[in-house]
């Protein structure tokens, strides 16, 4: 743009043009355009495409079988020869593993981490090759792009939703699942597993059970524990399900009736328990200029009318007796799914890099501290770099851009 103007304005000024002076306009118009269809391509987004992965039979943690498991996958980047630059993303709570890009160019936004992954961004596309699969029982599975297996999946021997016979699963599971699929394309070894929140506790696990498959080990806004304080924390967000008449013991399926105002609750919770004061009171109105809640004992206040109509919006493509599986997922979470996850941690490998957000109140910095301190204690280097802004535990998914340049660093240095 700024090219064109100059070239205007210079053939303004130069009515009765000097020798040769139009041969220079044509070569910065030509240059202009260049410069314009490298925006253009710099400025598309990068397309992906949603895969599947199935197992047959799949036997959980607590030696259960699951008939049929599928999960679907999405990759960025180019796999080399030797199959050595494949980073895996694990994702948070409720996401999926539309990590970064676009499906299509009109989509309305690219992936949860797409400030960070792409071409000559910190995860580098041109050097790396990008996993990312769904979990079991992810919250999204009335998203049209989630594959993934789960209370609401038919039950090849009934012929009916699973509901709560669905099997307890934990994140050994999810990172079981991961290592199939890996298995099934000959990756052998991972330069990197990254994660935020409980993308985090899958990373950790990954590191902590396959120590000589995982090269380096990043878990964003996460821990390598969960103590009664935060499981208790994470209950909170079950009750609201349990506790609406429509859910029927997550007997629902296929019912005109759902527990859609429970989930609408339990999403609501999670958004606050996410979020800092900070950047919570920027965005929702303050109770003392709403006028309602002055006059009527029963008026809610307005913001959390708008938290819960946003919450609403966020439940249609979700599933209430998934969002239940997750929550006991996170809050069995240990290390090695062991008791002692100080002592399982000691079988990690990998070079470490933490990055907790600053003003996190779900998973605050100090668990990442300990973990990293526990680390330290077998030897290993592990580093922590804190993730600044308003939002808290959010600040790993909004605003991991901020640690763009020491994630980048750590993932080239040797």
């Amino acid at each position: 743009m700024s090219v064109y103007m100059c070239s205007f304005d210079l053939a303004k000024q130069h009515r009765i043009a000097k020798p040769g002076f139009w041969l220079t306009l044509a070569l910065l118009l030509n240059l202009s355009l260049l410069l314009f269809m490298f925006q253009a391509a710099a400025a598309e987004p990068l397309l992906v495409k949603k895969q599947a992965f199935e197992i047959s039979n799949f036997r959980t943690q607590n030696q259960q079988t699951i008939s049929k498991v599928r999960v679907g996958w999405e990759a960025y980047g180019k796999l080399n020869a030797d199959k050595s630059n494949v980073i895996l993303i694990t994702h948070y709570f409720s996401g999926t593993s539309h990590a970064a890009g676009k499906y299509l160019p009109q989509d309305a936004v690219p992936g949860y981490w797409d400030a960070i992954i792409g071409p000559g961004k910190a995860i580098d596309t041109n050097k790396f090759y990008v996993i990312s699969s769904d979990t079991l029982v992810n919250a999204n599975v009335k998203d049209p792009h989630v594959i993934t297996t789960g209370p609401a999946t038919i039950n090849p021997a009934t012929g009916k939703p699973y509901g709560l016979s669905f099997p307890v699963v934990t994140i050994r599971d999810f990172v079981e699942v991961q290592r199939a699929l890996l298995d099934s394309l000959g990756i052998n070894k991972l330069y990197a597993v990254i994660g935020p929140s409980m993308g985090s506790f899958q990373a950790i696990e990954w590191a902590t059970v396959y120590p000589e498959r995982v090269q380096r080990l990043v878990p964003a806004i996460g821990t390598a524990y969960i103590d009664a304080w935060t499981a208790v924390r994470l209950e909170r967000w079950a009750q609201p399900i349990k506790n609406d008449p429509h859910w029927q013991q997550g007997d629902y399926y296929g019912k005109t009736q759902q527990p859609e105002a429970g989930l609408a609750r339990a999403l609501a919770y999670i958004t606050q328990d996410a979020s800092n004061p900070q950047g919570f009171n920027s965005r929702y109105p303050d109770i003392a200029t709403d006028a309602a809640a002055h006059q009527d004992i029963l008026a809610e206040p307005l913001a959390w009318q708008q938290l819960l109509a946003q919450a609403k919006l966020r439940a249609v493509q979700q599933d209430a007796n998934h969002l239940l599986y997750l929550v006991r997922a996170s809050q069995l979470w240990r290390a090695g799914m062991g008791d002692n996850w100080q002592q399982s941690i000691r079988q990690i490998k990998a070079k470490t890099l933490f990055l907790p957000a600053t003003g996190d109140l779900l998973l605050p910095p100090a668990m990442a501290k300990l973990s990293q301190q526990q680390l330290q204690a077998t030897g290993n280097q592990a580093t922590l770099t804190e993730i600044p802004g308003q939002w808290g535990h959010l600040d790993g998914v909004l605003g991991i851009q901020a640690v763009g340049s020491q994630l980048a660093e750590f993932l080239t240095q040797p």
